[in-house]
């Protein structure tokens, strides 16, 4: 894994995640949730890769669980 921001191809579906979500970015407060649906589809993104979690939440990931 690279250090700092996973890259699309380190996020599987169903891997656990902690994302931050648009309306969180300035606080970065951190959801956790399993991955449903990867949304972006170039292999990497400066502020994460942006995914679906199970609970329905889209955020993009900082980190792997």
């Amino acid at each position: 894994m690279t250090l700092g921001i996973p890259l699309r191809k380190e996020i599987p579906i169903g891997m656990m995640v902690s994302i931050v979500q648009k309306h969180h970015q300035r606080s970065g407060h951190l959801t956790d949730g399993k991955v449903k649906r990867i949304l972006t589809s170039s292999s990497s993104h400066p502020h994460g890769i942006k995914v679906e979690l199970d609970s329905g939440e889209i955020g993009r990931v900082q980190k792997i669980i």
